[in-house]
């Protein structure tokens, strides 16, 4: 079928060449009209890259009619037109990419067929760590250990940025990947080989979302989907359901992005948008600057939307001049979403869409507030903070629970820090860090994370020096500003001194605590706490000895450090008294919104982004220095315990195997609700009694040198050793938390990966038994590949992360649901049955299979392949293997 939807229409500006614009909007049949914003994104980006644009059921029409077609089993081959990247996920991706050049060769094939036929963008923010912190050099310091541990990789990255076309690195020390794609590498609408389009994005990171504020469709996926991506093929998704969120009325002083977005993901998470896009509309966004979308947008991973969509209006022209883009292209992006239909006006009702489901939230309502004490959905307003932690204290097990007992709840253990004497007791802020894209990419509340640090200091407060403060801003524009307009020294001598350019805290680099903060909450067991303006809080991902982490604007994380403990109500409790003895509380330091507008109008200004980022690529003396190969093929260290090329190709034929049933498998975990890629494949810290501890030692490292598991992903031997690691893993076969399983032939509890490896020498396959939410959080892939390393053949779940389902899809491991209204409890599973898995010759998306247990029981489930192209995946053994194969022949 040809492509049907091109139309050339006058140049917009007479004095530029003639250009084709794909324009949906342009169809005589009127219903178009109604369709959300992020829907013809979605369908331009589709027929733009695909002349086979094939309709499964229904025609094109019926695309075109919302209510006709009810977004039911339309499957879309969408084409995004970039892709960006971090390290973590990154170094895995160009791994990779090196053995499937590798495979392809071997195959006959033309190696640099393996190469990126669109834009990718490769941003190093996650290797930094909060090592050195509360002193001037702090940021030189840690960029001189990151280097020091991450030589390798970063070496490796750079030889992959020289052997594939099409992708650019972004050095260390230039910002998280999300605040540069919105402040420098997001274009809204693309002007190449002669035509305008929408500009859209798919990443392999999560929160690749936050580009939705801007009005870029975007949205996470594994490395595995990203690569193919970036190889050409297009990601084959069912139209999805769009939920209109309606925002109205104004917010109060006082409320800050932060809180509006916590309360947002409450209230999604209860609404139930996993799969779904999610638009905001209504007059209320109007009142949201572009930081503010992009803050909401940010998290719609821990609300489990696929988007979270701001279309285009005046606001976002008015950032891209803000932020320093060309004035001339600007204006050209403007003229074409006019002429296309897709500049919206949040005040217009007339252009609001039809949407599957509409949901809305009064501004007003919106009360500060934090997260936690181990979810971003588990929203406490701020003046219920200290009675919703004590409750937790007493509370069962979970997560609104530590089961402290009621006698220990008041226990104080004193300690020594620097010569003084100091108390820690439940609730004692130990971790302090205003990190993440969330917020450091949002000006507002940056300068009002100064300006209250600013009044703090003026009326002599300051924080006790054992808490571990740090600053880790998105990017050099931060710094600036604060610098610029006189707050940034505020800020140091409450210990906020800037510690590096990246994620850091917020994704478990937060580094040691010190040793006698740690020796004093392991001797009470104390729930100690851990405060930072990031996105996610999940146990085990901020520190290991933060039991409790709260998600919280910048200003409340100064706040809380101020306070020294989550136990302390703001309104009736002062943070501390000034030199003549009165009493200072929160609502004395706080700034109001016209002083903090006053000084963003002043100090944020388009200069200092096209100052940052003019040399963004070269700033960076350490990687200009790196020296890497400059081979088509790359030469594998067999010594590396960084870099090794993966087993995922080992045997690799062109002939397809036929996919055969799954005989007589143990459960090798089994769990409950809300497991997270994290718990699944954990980035932070490697303990020294794991399975890839003993594996690192036994190369000849030492723990020092261990690094993080983020780090390592480019060696399989380290990740599948990783994978089940966390220390909070909740498994039923134990009776306490900790990565540990029970092997059923010997009955012995044995850490999962030795488990795994018994199972596998003696032929067993393993699946995984879960409950709701399966997969929620980062879009790692290693979450997928690590089970598959461990001989996982199936997941058998009552519900799953959509980025999680997908990357399972591409490792060729079966996502299995249970029929709705059944569970384990239902069925009367304990997991310690053996599982026949029948495979029918014929398969079908989302067809029901049979499951026979060894005890005669039989029950069906749903095998979740969506889509035609993900049976393809399937039947090759995985969406790379398929690849390889298609380059080869």
């Amino acid at each position: 079928m040809s492509n049907p939807f091109v139309w050339i229409v006058e140049p917009l500006d007479p004095k530029q060449p003639l250009k084709k614009f794909f324009n949906l909007s342009k169809l005589e049949d009127v219903r178009y009209a109604r369709l959300p914003f992020s829907i013809r994104v979605l369908l331009e980006a589709a027929i733009r890259n695909c002349d086979e644009f094939l309709v499964k059921k229904g025609d094109v029409e019926n695309i075109l009619n919302w209510k006709v077609v009810q977004h039911k089993n339309v499957e879309v081959p969408f084409k995004p037109a970039r892709v960006i990247l971090q390290d973590f996920t990154g170094v895995p991706a160009v791994v990779d990419f090196a053995a499937m050049r590798d495979a392809v060769k071997k195959l006959g094939g033309d190696p640099e067929k393996i190469n990126p036929i669109c834009p990718a963008d490769l941003v190093i923010d996650h290797s930094i760590q909060v090592d050195f912190n509360r002193r001037s050099d702090s940021l030189q310091k840690n960029q001189d250990l990151e280097f020091e541990r991450n030589k390798e990789r970063f070496e490796f990255l750079k030889w992959g940025s020289q052997a594939f076309k099409n992708m650019r690195i972004i050095p260390p020390g230039s910002g998280i990947i999300h605040q540069v794609n919105l402040e420098y590498l997001a274009r809204v609408v693309m002007d190449q080989d002669g035509y305008y389009y929408p500009d859209s994005v798919v990443g392999t990171d999560s929160h690749t979302t936050m580009i939705d504020g801007l009005g870029v469709l975007g949205w996470g996926v594994g490395g595995i989907e990203a690569e193919a991506v970036m190889l050409g093929q297009p990601i084959s998704m069912v139209l999805p359901e769009v939920v209109g969120y309606k925002l109205l009325g104004n917010p109060q002083p006082l409320v800050t992005s932060t809180d509006i977005v916590l309360t947002i993901t409450k209230h999604l998470r209860q609404v139930g948008v996993v799969g779904k896009f999610v638009e905001f509309f209504g007059p209320g966004v109007a009142q949201l600057s572009i930081a503010d979308r992009a803050t909401i947008a940010n998290m719609c991973p821990e609300y489990g939307a696929t988007a979270a969509y701001f279309p285009v209006d005046d606001i976002s022209i008015g950032y891209l001049i803000q932020t320093g883009r060309d004035k001339e292209k600007v204006m050209c992006t403007k003229k074409y979403l006019e002429a296309v239909g897709m500049l919206r006006d949040f005040r217009n009702s007339s252009q609001d869409p039809d949407f599957t489901q509409v949901v809305e939230l009064d501004l007003h309502t919106v009360v500060p507030c934090c997260s936690g004490p181990k979810r971003p959905q588990d929203k406490v307003a701020v003046s219920d903070m200290k009675k919703d932690f004590e409750t937790c204290l007493g509370a069962k097990q979970g997560f609104k629970g530590f089961q402290i007992a009621p006698d220990r709840h008041n226990s104080i253990v004193k300690f020594n820090f620097e010569g003084c004497d100091f108390e820690l007791a439940h609730g004692s802020v130990v971790i302090a860090a205003i990190t993440s894209c969330t917020n450091t990419s949002n000006p507002s509340v940056m300068l009002g994370a100064g300006l209250l640090a600013k009044k703090a200091v003026e009326a002599g407060l300051t924080v006790k020096p054992y808490i571990k403060t740090s600053l880790s801003p998105g990017s050099g524009v931060v710094t600036y500003y604060l610098r610029e307009s006189g707050v940034m020294s505020y800020l140091s001598q409450l210990g906020f001194d800037v510690v590096g350019y990246g994620c850091m805290t917020c994704i478990g680099n937060s580094g040691p605590l010190p040793e006698s903060v740690v020796e004093a909450i392991t001797q009470g067991d104390l729930v100690a706490v851990g405060v930072l303006s990031g996105n996610r809080n999940f146990e085990g991902r901020v520190h290991p000895n933060t039991r409790a982490n709260y998600l919280a604007s910048p200003p409340l994380v100064i706040a809380y450090a101020i306070a020294g403990t989550i136990r302390i109500d703001f309104e009736k409790e002062p943070l501390g008294t000034d030199a003549s003895g009165k009493k200072i509380f929160l609502r004395d330091i706080w700034p109001t919104r016209n002083e903090i507008q006053a000084v963003e109008r002043q100090f944020v200004i388009p200069g200092m982004f096209k100052e940052v980022y003019q040399k963004i690529e070269t700033v960076n003396e350490s990687w200009n220095a790196l020296d890497a190969p400059s081979d088509k093929l790359y030469t594998w260290n067999p010594k590396s315990t960084y870099i090794k090329s993966p087993p995922f190709f080992d045997g690799l034929t062109l002939a397809l195997q036929t996919p055969k049933t799954i005989e007589d498998a143990y459960v090798l975990l089994s769990f409950g609700d809300s497991v997270t890629t994290d718990h699944i494949s954990p980035a932070g810290n490697i303990a020294r009694n794991s399975p890839a501890a003993r594996y690192l030692t036994s190369r000849g490292l030492t723990p020092r040198e261990f690094n993080s598991y983020g780090s390592r992903r480019g060696n399989d031997a380290v990740m599948a050793r990783g994978t089940f690691a966390n220390i909070r893993l909740v498994n039923k076969f134990i009776d306490k938390q900790g990565p540990q399983t029970v092997h059923f032939p010997s009955g012995e509890t044995l850490d999962v990966f030795d488990a795994a490896e018994r199972y596998k020498q003696a032929g067993h396959p393993l699946i995984v038994l879960a409950g709701k939410e399966y997969g929620a959080g980062s879009s790692r892939d290693w979450a997928a590949k690590g089970p598959f390393l461990l001989g996982v053949k199936a997941v058998l779940a009552e519900s799953y992360e959509r980025i999680h389902r997908s990357n399972l899809v591409g490792m060729g491991v079966i996502p299995l649901q249970y029929l709705p209204g059944e569970d384990a409890g239902t069925l009367g599973l304990t997991g310690r049955e053996r599982y026949t898995i029948v495979i029918p010759e014929k398969l079908k998306p989302q067809m029901k299979i049979q499951i026979k247990l060894d005890t005669g029981k039989t029950f069906d489930a749903i095998m979740r392949f969506d889509t035609d192209v993900e049976l393809t995946y399937f039947h090759n053994g995985g969406i790379l293997n398929y690849m390889i194969r298609k380059m080869a022949s």
